[in-house]
């Protein structure tokens, strides 16, 4: 697990790096599109990896990392005010406890470079030699451009100078800060249904797992539409930065959920089914029932 551990380090470090260099080699071009060019030459650096090692797997925590370094981009402009606005603080803090408890847990559950997730076995699968080209497209560039997406808000947030703290903001980090919870709660509840013994386990996980079957999903979505709820008061020109939340919603609400709801269909044919029955698919909704059959999930 070190030598893994030190090779998505240094991968990560060159694909930094790389988009420093982008930048660099491009600061006569407007500040977004050289943006968008250094995160695609990140990303390409890390499919080097995926590459190199054969596990696309590599990528997982460059969802939870990139905004990080996208965000210091515009904190550092020379229009901005940088970390001395208290407004530009709580967004910033907001970002980086959600980037920490996200990418904290993927490090924890990471098996190595040996395990790579089932979603991109089952592509690797049924692509055949064509697995590297959809890899790059699909697995790489695309969550990568809806990453850009949802940060788009933080272009006019943090880029700006003066901008006070208002009551709207108070709003937008309720909403941000209740996302990054609910993902962390979830992720707590479903690992305490699994460490329980079968006989001591309920019908299906309790909790929030009882009024969403995604609800570390919902907390996801969540987190892009609080951080876009900043736009609005402070910047209602920028109104079309809600492009990144929408297109993040189409992402697990399109593709993210019905793929793991087909495969734990698939792996648990009668007791997910009964859990279907009785729980709400994405948005909250209180159990229809408390006896459906045991379920054992592996969100």
């Amino acid at each position: 697990m070190k030598r893994a551990f030190a090779i998505a380090i240094l991968a990560y470090v060159l694909a930094l790096g790389g988009a420093w260099a982008t930048l660099r080699l491009l600061q006569s071009w407007p500040p977004l599109a050289a943006l968008a060019v250094a995160d695609g030459v990140a990303t390409v650096v890390i499919f080097a990896f995926s590459v190199l090692t054969n596990n696309s797997s590599l990528y997982d925590p460059y969802w939870s990392v990139a905004p990080v370094p996208i965000a210091l981009f515009w904190l550092f402009r020379p229009g901005s005010d940088g970390l001395a606005n208290p407004r530009h603080g709580l967004i910033f803090g907001l970002l980086c406890l959600w980037a920490l408890r996200l990418t904290v847990n993927w490090a924890r559950r990471w098996r190595g470079l040996e395990h790579e997730d089932w979603r991109y076995q089952d592509i690797r699968k049924s692509t055949g030699p064509w697995y590297w080209p959809v890899s790059l497209l699909g697995i790489h560039l695309m969550p990568t451009v809806l990453v850009f997406l949802g940060c788009l808000s933080l272009w006019p947030n943090l880029s700006d100078r003066g901008t006070p703290l208002a009551l709207a903001d108070g709003l937008a980090a309720l909403v941000t800060l209740a996302a990054v919870a609910i993902e962390a709660v979830a992720d707590q509840q479903m690992e305490h249904f699994r460490a329980r013994p079968a006989s001591e386990r309920g019908p299906f996980p309790s909790g929030l797992w009882s009024w969403s079957r995604h609800p570390n999903y919902l907390g996801e979505v969540l987190f892009w539409w609080g951080l876009y709820l900043f736009v609005p008061a402070a910047h209602p020109a920028f109104w079309w930065t809600i492009v990144g939340p929408v297109a993040i919603l189409a992402l697990f609400l399109g593709i993210s959920i019905p793929m793991m709801e087909r495969h734990l269909l698939a792996k648990y044919p009668a007791s997910y089914a009964q859990y279907q029955q009785h729980v709400a698919p994405f948005f909250p909704w209180p159990s229809r029932s408390r006896s459906a059959r045991r379920v054992e999930l592996d969100h």
